[in-house]
């Protein structure tokens, strides 16, 4: 029996992401991927000095590094890249499905995740997986498309948070929402407009799970999104300029979101 065209699709699509690796680079992201379990690494590439810098990493590893000499050190990366002499090609991390990371568990507090509409610049990205780390989220959820992929950028921006910190692509950002919903959490959308703060949003709904939303820079959330959130909040600011680049914002929403 001939198989459908989207069973044939998806298949493809599965052993194009299986064969994908990222280069990471920089002394942090690379010493972190080498110590992590989980992380599937396949080439090390180091200068004596980084070498030097990464060898209980490197032991600990099992792996057998490429000692490059620095004048000859080229890897396949953006040459503009600060990558301190010191470069790992991996597999991206597999973290398994929204409801393993984000429904239930032991965690101690009320549940907090991080939902982001078409973030596509990694360097905010890998910042906001810093501060999700920092104040316990369960996760940070992106769309697959229009969202910034796994990358060496993202990653050294993260310095280390990418190996820890739950980092889920989703096939639909308005799907995910609605499953997050029938798991019990509120869906609160961030909007500088928005008549209530955050804190005071996260005050009446006391212990449940709260999911907090954000949009790219520039063009905010999406119709779709704003429609599926539960209410739309806002960061409360002194002054006539309320404006926060996304990463700081994802930042200060998550402290005033706080668990108790």
């Amino acid at each position: 029996m001939k198989k459908p065209k989207w069973a044939i699709e998806k298949e493809r699509a599965r052993r194009a992401a299986a064969s994908e690796t990222v280069w990471l680079f920089g002394l942090h992201a690379v010493r972190d991927a080498l110590t992590n379990p989980a992380r599937e690494k396949l080439r090390l590439m180091v200068t004596r000095n980084a070498a030097d810098k990464l060898r209980e990493a490197i032991d600990a590893s099992g792996m057998e590094p490429e000692i490059v000499d620095p004048r000859k050190f080229a890897p396949p990366i953006d040459p503009q890249s600060v990558h301190q002499g010191a470069v790992l090609e991996v597999r991206a991390l597999e973290w398994g499905s929204l409801p393993e990371r984000c429904a239930g568990g032991d965690a101690p507090g009320a549940a907090r995740v991080v939902l982001l509409d078409r973030v596509s610049d990694p360097h905010n990205v890998g910042a906001i997986l810093r501060s999700a780390e920092v104040f316990g989220a369960r996760a940070v959820i992106a769309p697959r498309h229009h969202s910034a992929p796994e990358t060496g950028a993202l990653a050294k921006t993260a310095s280390g948070a990418l190996e820890r910190q739950p980092y889920l692509r989703v096939r639909n950002l308005s799907s995910a929402m609605e499953e997050l919903r029938a798991m019990g959490y509120i869906l609160l959308g961030l909007d500088g407009e928005a008549k209530r703060e955050i804190s005071q949003a996260v005050a009446e709904f006391g212990a449940r799970p709260v999911a907090l939303v954000l949009g790219a820079e520039g063009p905010g959330l999406r119709a779709k999104t704003r429609e599926t959130c539960d209410e739309l909040v806002r960061i409360g600011a002194v002054g006539g300029f309320g404006s926060l680049n996304v990463s700081n914002a994802a930042a200060v929403a998550l402290y005033a979101a706080r668990g108790v």
